[in-house]
């Protein structure tokens, strides 16, 4: 179950775009809504407390997961340098329902995650964070040595999930639960 009092990062801003305080942002979100609705966007900038800017427009670049927005009272190229950097953030509490089969990340934390061995599940630790920087990575705290190690989360290493009843399975490549 996801926790309510926690942020979600949705979106990272890489730079700013023109001379008009317009923003590049690179979407960690499926919800493209995110960055095209008018309304209110939470920033934070390392690990600064959440502040709140209104978000008054925004479109996405064609074929890309990149939006061009823009909040309002960021109107030059010199203000919305400043926010370069920053996470676009949204409380876990104000996630959107998913369909049956779905899951939002964060529902992923403290799953136990298991290896496949001789046709057999062998629990070997669990989910302990995730990174989204650049790519979606699950933090695995592994039992036996309780040594962290980054699983890239795709669907080639991450065959199957089953929320309901808490674990994943991961099919590693040789030698990185090693490293």
């Amino acid at each position: 179950m996801i926790n309510t009092n926690k942020w979600l990062v949705v979106g990272l801003i890489t730079s700013s775009h023109g001379i008009n305080g317009q923003l590049k942002v690179k979407s960690l979100s499926d919800f493209e809504e995110r960055f095209l609705k008018p309304g209110i966007r939470w920033l934070q900038k390392e690990n600064e407390p959440p502040s709140k800017l209104e978000l008054t427009s925004g479109y996405q670049q064609p074929g890309k997961e990149i939006f061009i927005i823009k909040f309002q009272g960021i109107s030059t190229r010199t203000q919305a340098d400043k926010l370069t950097k920053y996470k676009i953030l949204v409380q876990t509490n104000k996630l959107p329902k998913l369909n049956k089969e779905e899951f939002h990340l964060l529902e992923l934390i403290n799953l136990q995650v298991k290896i496949s061995e001789n046709e057999e599940l062998k629990t070997i630790g669990k989910v302990i964070d995730l990174e989204n920087e650049s790519n979606n990575l699950l933090v695995i705290e592994l039992f036996n040595n309780q040594k962290k190690v980054l699983i890239p989360f795709v669907k080639e290493i991450v065959p199957l999930i089953d929320i309901k009843k808490s674990f994943l399975v991961i099919n590693p490549p040789k030698g990185l639960l090693d490293l």
